[in-house]
């Protein structure tokens, strides 16, 4: 008696190989027919799994943005002075970030082009503005730099955290928290009242 290979893809590793192929292809690059030959399954057998690449974009790009969310509910985020708030905000992004990194890269190459793209785009809104009512409390509270905007101090800490994307590579024995202790020096350093 002959048995048919059994189809060993779970809908969480499928959405790895996608994100990987998105990552490498670009989400309107990539076609069902290359997730098939990188899962080296059949495309029916993706079809088992989801309805189709979008459903796998929204997995992997909420996997991102539930990753980020849930970092402005952790106690570090919603107790003391605005500033220490932010900094834990920020150093836990990048901690996020670096866990999630293959999903986050994602998620900040989405352009808008599709239902999912603009849900995507409007979640990293939301998390932007969180994050910049927090400077503003901060500079409020007399603890950052009242002479630069908060909307450009946002833009600008997380055009910072967000490049980790294109260059940081882990490697065995990475210290995450050291990078993330790293960003939040550099950008708290400038905008703090003063650095003592």
């Amino acid at each position: 008696m002959t048995t048919a290979r059994r189809d060993t893809y779970t809908p969480e590793t499928l959405l790895s190989v996608a994100v990987q192929v998105f990552n490498e292809r670009g989400y309107d690059g990539t076609s069902m027919e290359h997730l098939s030959k990188a899962a080296g399954i059949s495309k029916s057998s993706i079809y088992h799994h989801v309805a189709g690449k979008e459903e796998l974009l929204r997995r992997a790009v909420s996997r991102a943005l539930d990753g980020l969310f849930a970092v402005l509910e952790e106690p570090g985020a919603l107790g003391g002075r605005a500033v220490e708030r932010v900094e834990y905000v920020t150093r836990r992004t990048v901690e996020v970030l670096l866990a999630e990194l293959p999903y986050v890269t994602l998620l900040l190459r989405v352009r808008g082009n599709t239902r999912t793209e603009r849900w995507a785009l409007e979640r990293r809104r939301e998390f932007d503005h969180a994050v910049a009512d927090l400077l503003k409390a901060a500079a409020a509270e007399g603890d950052l730099r009242t002479d630069v905007d908060s909307r450009l101090a946002t833009r600008l800490l997380f055009g910072m955290v967000n490049s980790l994307v294109e260059w940081y590579r882990p490697y065995p024995g990475a210290d995450h928290s050291q990078l993330a202790d790293a960003v939040v020096h550099m950008a708290f350093d400038g905008l703090r009242t003063n650095t003592t």
